[in-house]
């Protein structure tokens, strides 16, 4: 932070700040009255009204229009006009012997020339410094660094600038007359040459451009014919008339005419001077007019004039005022108005009137009369119009139109309007605009309001201290004071705040911002400046407390010559003729005030009529203006008696300054009087009679306050006087303070007494607890007393009270006994606190009987903790020795504190040793710790580590003991119970020699699991590993719950609850050996078949013909088929191509299995069993090695059933088939029925074709249950096997190769292939339009047949009994209307599509139900599924 300068302006303290309630705010002057004792100590304050007090701005700113006053800052401040009347003088000195003053410079800063001045002058001046060599002294004196020859260049400028001017002040210049002789003078030139450095030689002068000669035209001495002037046109100053020289022009100081080239002219008087001549000698040539000394002396001498404000040349409106003003302050800081700090504008003030260097001009409205423009706040019958809500201010006391003459104003009762003092006045600011220090005139109050604008920066020095600021200012500024003697009266002064206090005037500041009030006080001296623009409103007002000071002023102004603004003798006089209607406490101020007008008025009277004034006459003075009855001498305004003399008509003095009339006799005088004395007794006795009802109540209550002993009254007393001053309206005065004072004072002790002696102020418990804010020491007590005793009051309770201090004194007495004994019992000090229950007073043994009270309570938690040693634990220890830390030091408290800190030493050992051997790593051996926990059995406390390893020591001996078990056991350990172990010991800690080879089982174990994921997840596969091996528990969620007989029949065996993945690993875990778990798989195996049997039956069922498809809910999105199908060869259900992959190879050996189903990788069977034979060798049971052994041997089993069921159906080797078959998808290429082993597809109403499927499937229709099974189980298996793809290559399509190359020889041989196309298509075509009236009748038997029928149409598929065509049903329309396809969907509707077999059976088929299209049947020949196995065959 940046160290203030020592020059930089210190604020001062803040002055009180007032904020009036409403209550107090609607009496302005009582409020005034109530806080003149606080602010009257400052000499100003400040006033925040109420938030809601906001009067509206009533003034009229069009008509306002305002010359203001320049102000020029650097002529404010006194000591920098002194000094700026100090350089005008040396410039006015200079310039009139025609030079211009040049302020130097030195070390880089204007020279101070006043000070320089002044110190030479206060050491003795020039002479003595040069002689003592105070040069450097004075260059210290005015701040400049020591050793820098700064002495040196100070004498340079001092003799070149200054001491000419201080020769000529003394008159030194003058002393020389022309009667002396010349040789002094040049050897004084010589003197003076030598002593200093101005020598300069005779011949090195230059010419002189202001040497005098002789003009032709000057008619003096003519010039002769043919003269020539003189070389380089210098004139001549001697004309040669003859054989002689005649000296035209001679020297007034040496008398001579020689020398003319060093003669100089006078500008003023023509009189000439040698240059060497002067003092001091000139050894320059003036450049401008010079004067002799002569007409300087007399120039210089000429008064000065008195320092004032000159007034603008520009008439202002308050709009182009506050425009000049902003852009002024804008411009000056260089930033808007609002965001200049208010610290900082009051530091540049002081500092630019401090400066000489730098002149700001600001302007200030000052004193614009409210009467012509009118008041910033309203007034009755003004131009502005006050609304309804506002009218509350036209009578507001705090309005300053009403404030100067309400009643309790003295202002009232003077008769004319005093602008200024009676009507407000207004101010219109700007920035640095600024009021100089003053006081009121006639030394009265001042109150001004801020209606708006920036705000006004406030100084104010307490009355009592106005003749000391005077003293202060004409000691620094003694040459203002010469010139002007009431300098402080014409408010053109200012003077720093921080100059005055170093001095010891009390200052104050405040910053007044808009809508608060600032009131001075009588005879405080204030000043301040603006902000900014604003406005503001002042008027004067005075009170019953003034009136003395009031007087007091005249009397000083008077001595000051000053005049007044209004007469204080008439006022009075005013006042006295309304006696009957004046308030008590004016009637008997102004009573006072009239007995010393009146006996000083007499003292005047009758000293003038022995000075021989016997002349008189009565004078309405009350009808003269002022200024027609002002004396004389003092410019007072008479009132009550003046002289005058016949001689000067309309001239008059006061009684005072009789003697400076004129100077005709005394007798010539005429006392000139407005009462007679007889006059002025009545009036003072009318108003004597009406002070005389508060003087008597006033007398009673200095009567009252001053009682003593016996004759002291009641509080009751007291409080009816209140009752009457406020019944008789009385005023608020320093007497009625003081019994109120008193009278709250004897309120509040028999308060406090009567608390003291009920006990009602306790508030502190029993046990504890300090003494209450308000709570009375002993000794306070007996101060207390002593002032029940000394107050003008009596109080009852003083007795009661003395008795209240015996009874403690009693106590502190018993307390001090049991305090000195060192075994007192806890009762006995619970007993005394008790007893100081009831005493409401700080005692002092009171904290010591706690402390000790604390201290027993302390050793009996000790003695009770140690004997439970299960609760000592460190933390109580350590709490109980702070508790013991704080208590005050005892024996007993000592002693107990070391056994626990030996105790908690031990402990806390002992605690830290077993925790590092607890946190070892390695861990110790058992035996280590079992050493160490016999050490700590004997400590008694409690020990959480200690705990913790005897605890440990006994879970590693069972660990252990576990471990034995488990490497002795017979029975293979599960992989679970495996990790639990391991885990449990690594949280031992103790060193477990088996630990580590556990902990490797454990490391295979994971990184088998890891492997066996590897080999069997898929990448980014949701399975675990788990579900992947085990049997498909979940099989047949969400399917519909159709269920064949054979898994109905299934259901009713009992079998274990494997709903779920956990369910299954539970009951793997829960398994004694590898036996049972593959018997649980087994399990899990019937219902993954029964379950995907009954599925894939439902699945099937559902993509059976409908009468609309767009109620499915297929794929994995949940939608109806639509356009391209994919279907599962192991669910059967079927899934758009979009949702699902697409096989990657449309030429793929193997089967597609829908996302649900393709669940693994599927890896070879050689990459199987490593895996099974490694897991076999760590000899730990996990369940996934218990689902992996039952896969392989499930797999084993498959691959026995394969060939059996190969050998039994009569199917070739599979795995020799696999082989050496080609790939079946060439050879079909051209059969329309096993290009789509399961083509549906489906029209709708609008025949618009809803979806197809574009794989090949196995179809169902002829085949076996066994094969069905066999090719299902083999689907499930997760390992790949070859026989597998044959099996699934096998059922695809081997059935009926034999067949499609049948049927394909066949149309290569027949020519007329073509024709029978042709043919067969008319046929169909008008069959068709029959069997659709017949299809419609038998609806609804169609609806009837069930499963059972469509067994047995399956069954009879696959007979080899032959089939019948169409033509031999045509005697049965049930028949006819009838499709033998296998699971006929029963379509619907008005036009059903037929398509009839070209085999061997002629059968009529549902073309939807076959997956025949229009465009297809007409294309190509269809042959039923029947027909394809049978030629096959």
């Amino acid at each position: 932070m940046t160290q203030p300068r020592p020059d930089e302006f210190k604020p001062p303290q803040e002055c009180p700040v007032f904020e009036p309630s409403w209550e107090e705010f609607a009496d302005p002057f009582a409020y005034i009255n109530k806080i003149r004792p606080i602010a009257e100590k400052t000499g100003i304050c400040k006033v925040r009204p109420p938030p809601d007090w906001q009067p509206p701005f009533a003034c009229d700113v069009d008509r306002l229009h305002f010359t203001p006053r320049i102000q020029r800052l650097n002529e404010l401040e006194a000591q920098t006009r002194v000094k700026l009347n100090f350089l005008d003088q040396i410039a006015k000195f200079w310039e009139l012997q025609g030079c211009s003053l040049k302020i130097p410079h030195v070390e880089r800063k204007i020279l101070d020339l006043y000070q320089l001045n002044k110190n030479v002058a206060d050491e003795g001046g020039f002479d003595i410094v040069c002689r003592d060599r105070r040069w450097t002294a004075i260059a210290l004196k005015m701040g400049f660094a020591p050793g820098k020859a700064v002495g040196s260049h100070l004498r340079s400028h001092y003799e070149r600038l200054l001491y000419p001017y201080n020769l000529f002040q003394s008159g030194a210049n003058l002393l020389v007359s022309w009667t002396d002789a010349p040789t002094p003078i040049i050897f004084q030139w010589f003197r003076y040459e030598h002593n200093h450095y101005f020598y300069v030689p005779f011949h090195c002068f230059r010419p002189l451009s202001r040497t005098l000669f002789l003009h032709p035209q000057s008619g003096c001495v003519k010039t002769e014919p043919g003269t020539e002037p003189c070389e380089n046109n210098r004139p001549n100053l001697r004309r040669r008339m003859g054989s002689f020289v005649v000296d035209l022009y001679m020297c007034l100081v040496c008398g001579s005419g020689s020398d003319e080239d060093r003669l100089l002219l006078c500008d003023g008087c023509d009189a000439s001077y040698h240059t060497f001549c002067l003092i001091p000698p000139l050894h320059d040539i003036p450049k401008g007019d010079w004067r002799c000394p002569k007409c300087l002396a007399q120039e210089c001498s000429k008064p000065q004039e008195a320092f004032g404000f000159e007034q603008a040349y520009r008439d202002y409106s308050l709009r182009a005022f506050g425009e000049m003003a902003d852009s002024f302050k804008s411009d000056y800081f260089n930033m808007p108005v609002h965001m200049v700090p208010t610290e900082l504008v009051e530091k540049e003030f002081w500092r630019l009137v401090s400066t000489i260097e730098e002149d700001v001009t600001v302007e200030y409205g000052a004193d614009i009369a409210s009467k012509e423009f009118g008041s910033g706040f309203p007034i009755k019958n003004g131009r502005f119009k006050v609304s309804e809500k506002d009218e509350k201010y036209l009578k507001c006391g705090w309005n300053l139109n009403n404030m100067a003459m309400m009643d309790p104003s003295v202002l009232t009762h003077v008769t004319a309007d005093i602008c200024g003092m009676t009507l407000p006045w207004l101010y219109v600011g700007m920035c640095f605009s600024s009021f100089c220090w003053h006081i009121e005139d006639h030394w009265s109050y001042s109150i001004n309001y801020l209606h708006w604008g920036e705000p006004k920066t406030w100084y104010g020095a307490p009355g009592f201290a106005a003749e000391q600021l005077e003293a202060v200012m004409k000691k620094l500024a003694p040459e203002l004071f010469q010139i002007q003697p009431d300098l402080l009266h014409q408010l053109v002064t200012i003077m720093n705040p921080n100059t005055l206090m170093s001095y010891g005037v009390p200052i104050y500041r405040t910053n007044q911002c808009a809508g608060e009030f600032v009131i001075t006080f009588p005879r405080a001296y204030h000043s301040g400046f603006n902000q900014g623009f604003n406005f503001a409103e002042a008027v004067n007002f005075c009170t019953v407390d003034w009136m003395a000071l009031g007087r007091q002023c005249v009397d000083h102004y008077r001595l000051l010559h000053r005049y007044c603004v209004f007469s204080h003798d008439e006022m009075i006089c005013q006042m006295a003729s309304k006696a009957n209607s004046l308030d008590v406490v004016l009637a008997s101020a102004v009573q006072k005030d009239m007995k010393d007008m009146v006996r000083e008025e007499q003292d005047l009277r009758d000293k003038v009529r022995k000075m021989g004034v016997l002349r008189c006459e009565q004078a309405e003075y009350d009808l003269l203006q002022d200024d027609e009855r002002q004396c004389a001498k003092c410019r007072t305004t008479c009132f009550l008696s003046a002289i005058t003399c016949p001689c000067s008509p309309g001239q008059l003095v006061c009684l005072h300054h009789i003697q400076d009339l004129c100077s005709c006799p005394l007798t010539n005088y005429t006392l000139n009087y407005r009462f007679t004395l007889d006059d002025l007794y009545p009036m003072m006795n009318v108003v004597k009679q009406r002070a005389e009802t508060y003087d008597e109540w006033a007398s009673r209550v200095t009567e009252t306050l001053e009682a003593k002993l016996d004759k002291k009254k009641s509080l009751s007393v007291f409080r009816s006087l209140i009752n009457e001053s406020e019944s008789k309206m009385f005023p608020d005065n320093d007497l009625l303070r003081q019994l109120r004072l008193v009278t709250q004072d004897a309120e509040k002790c028999f308060s406090v007494a009567q608390q003291l002696l009920n006990g009602k102020r306790q508030t502190r418990y029993r046990c504890g607890g300090g003494k209450t804010q308000s709570q009375l020491t002993v000794q306070e007590l007996r101060s207390f007393v002593r002032q029940l005793y000394n107050i003008p009051c009596s109080l009852p309770q003083a007795p009661k009270l003395k008795d209240l201090l015996n009874c403690i004194e009693d106590f502190q007495q018993h307390s001090e006994k049991v305090l000195m004994d060192e075994a007192t019992s806890t009762a006995v000090i619970q007993s005394l606190l008790d007893v100081s229950f009831h005493f409401d007073v700080e005692l002092p043994e009171l904290p010591i009987l706690r402390e000790r009270l604390e201290q027993a309570r302390w050793l009996e938690g000790v003695q009770q903790t140690s004997a439970q040693p299960s609760t000592l634990t460190l933390e109580t220890m350590r709490r109980l020795i702070d508790q013991g830390v704080g208590l005050t030091p005892h024996p007993s408290v000592e002693k107990g504190m070391a056994h626990l800190q030996e105790l908690l030493t031990v402990s806390e050992h002992w605690e830290e040793k077993t925790s590092i051997l607890l946190k070892a790593r390695p861990p110790p051996s058992i035996e280590v710790l079992s050493e160490a926990a016999e050490k700590v059995v004997g400590i008694p406390a409690y020990l959480p580590n200690c705990l913790m390893l005897k605890d440990s020591i006994s879970r590693a001996r069972e660990w252990l003991q576990e471990a034995e078990a488990f490497q002795d056991g017979e029975s293979i350990p599960l992989f679970d119970k495996l990790s639990d172990m391991v885990l449990r010991g690594q949280a031992i800690p103790v060193q477990l020699d088996p630990l580590k080879h556990l902990e490797f089982l454990v490391t295979e174990l994971q990184a088998w699991k890891e492997s066996a994921a590897k080999t069997f997840l898929m990448k980014n596969s949701h399975f675990t590993l788990l579900e992947v091996l085990c049997p498909r528990f979940e099989v047949g969620a969400g399917s519909p719950k159709r269920k064949s007989k054979k898994a109905k029949d299934c259901s009713k065996k009992k079998m274990v609850k494997l709903d779920c993945l956990s369910d299954v690993e539970k009951a793997l875990l829960e398994t004694k050996d590898t036996t049972s778990a593959l018997a649980t798989l087994g399990e899990v195996r019937l219902r993954e078949m029964w379950a995907l049997s009954s599925i894939r039956a439902a699945n099937e069922s559902k993509l059976l013909p409908t009468a609309d498809c767009m109620d499915l809910k297929v794929c994995v999105c949940q939608n109806p088929p639509m356009g391209a199908m994919l279907q599962c060869e192991l669910c059967r259900d079927a899934f758009h191509s979009v949702c699902v992959r697409a096989p990657s190879d449309s030429r793929s050996t193997q089967a597609w299995l829908c996302p649900d189903c393709r669940r693994s990788e599927k890896p070879s069977l050689d990459k199987v069993l490593p895996l099974l034979a490694s897991l076999q060798r760590i000899q730990v049971r996990l369940p996934e090695g218990d689902a992996l052994h039952y896969l392989v041997e499930r797999t084993v089993s498959w691959q026995q059933r394969a060939r059996q069921v190969s050998a039994s159906c009569g199917l070739p080797d599979l795995e020799e088939s696999f082989r050496t078959s080609p790939s079946p998808v060439g050879k079909v290429s051209h059969t329309p029925s096993l290009k789509c082993s399961y083509l549906s597809i489906l029209k709708t109403s609008h025949d618009q074709m809803v979806f197809y499927t574009e794989q090949r499937c196995i179809p169902l229709q002829g085949l076996s249950v066994e094969l069905e099974e066999l090719m299902v189980e083999g689907l499930l298996l997760q390992v790949s096997l070859p026989e597998i793809t044959q099996l699934y290559h096998v059922l695809l399509n081997g059935l009926g190769t034999h067949h499609t190359h049948g049927r394909t020889s066949q149309q290569e041989d027949d020519p007329s292939d073509a024709e029978k196309k042709a043919k067969r298509r008319l046929e169909r075509e008008a069959l068709e339009t029959e069997r659709r009236g017949k299809a419609k009748k038998l609806q609804n038997k169609r609806q009837k047949m069930n499963k059972e029928k469509n067994l047995e149409r399956r069954a009879a598929s696959t007979s080899s009994s032959p089939r019948s065509d169409f033509s031999q049903s045509d005697d049965s329309e049930e028949e006819m209307a009838m499709c033998p396809a296998e699971g006929c969907q029963q379509p619907e509707g008005d036009e059903v599509d037929w398509v009839q077999c070209d085999g061997s059976c002629n059968q009529w088929f549902h073309q939807v139900c076959v997956g025949v299209t229009a465009e297809l049947a007409e294309k190509e020949d269809y042959v039923c599924v029947s027909c394809t196995i049978s030629d096959g065959r």
